[in-house]
C-alpha cells in the first residue's frame, strides 16, 4: 500500500463514502456543506490548500483518504477515513503510520496531532491503539465536543 495524492477520481468515490449528512459531519467536523456537489465537497475539504492523500493498494484500489498540515508546531492529521468496504482490515493504522511519517518527514516535526469528536468511539479507539493520547489543546479549543491527541513520531 502506499500514499498518492489525492486526485479528482480519489475526491469522487471519497464523496460516495457518505451516503448522509450524520456520516459527513462525523467525519468533516463542523463547515462541511450538505447536500454537497463536487465543486462543494472540494472547497470545503481545502483540496488546494491542505496536503491531501489517498491510500491505495498494488491494485490501484482507494482504501483510505486523510489530509496533513501543521498546527500548533505538529503534523495535524484531519480527515481521516477509510473506504467502508474496506473497514476492519487494518487499513486504519497503515494510513495513520503513513501520513504521520509523511508529514513529520516534510514539515520536519516530530509530533503529530488529531482532533477526534466525542462522539466518534470507532476513531478514538483506532488512534488509541495507534499510540495517539488525549492532550490538551495549546490554546482555546477550536472545535466543539473535540478531544485533542498527539503522538511523538520516533
Amino acid at each position: 500500500m502506499k500514499l498518492t495524492p489525492a486526485s479528482t477520481e480519489h475526491i469522487r468515490k471519497l464523496m460516495s463514502w457518505f451516503p448522509n449528512e450524520h456520516s459527513l459531519s462525523l467525519w468533516s467536523g463542523p463547515g462541511f456543506r450538505y447536500p454537497f456537489n463536487e465543486q462543494s465537497f472540494k472547497e470545503d475539504l481545502k483540496v488546494s490548500t491542505l496536503s491531501s492523500f489517498a491510500l491505495i493498494d498494488s491494485e490501484n484500489n482507494f482504501l483510505a483518504f486523510g489530509q496533513f498540515y501543521l498546527r500548533a508546531n505538529r503534523c495535524h492529521l484531519g480527515r481521516l477515513v477509510v473506504n467502508p468496504d474496506e473497514r476492519g482490515k487494518g487499513i486504519a493504522e497503515i494510513l495513520l503510520q503513513a501520513l504521520s511519517h509523511l508529514g513529520c518527514k516534510t514539515l520536519a516535526v516530530n509530533e503529530v496531532s488529531l482532533f477526534v469528536l466525542t462522539n466518534n468511539a470507532t476513531a478514538e479507539k483506532a488512534y488509541i491503539k495507534h499510540g495517539f493520547q488525549f492532550t490538551p489543546y495549546p490554546g482555546d479549543m477550536p472545535l466543539e465536543n473535540c478531544r485533542y491527541m498527539i503522538k511523538k513520531q520516533r
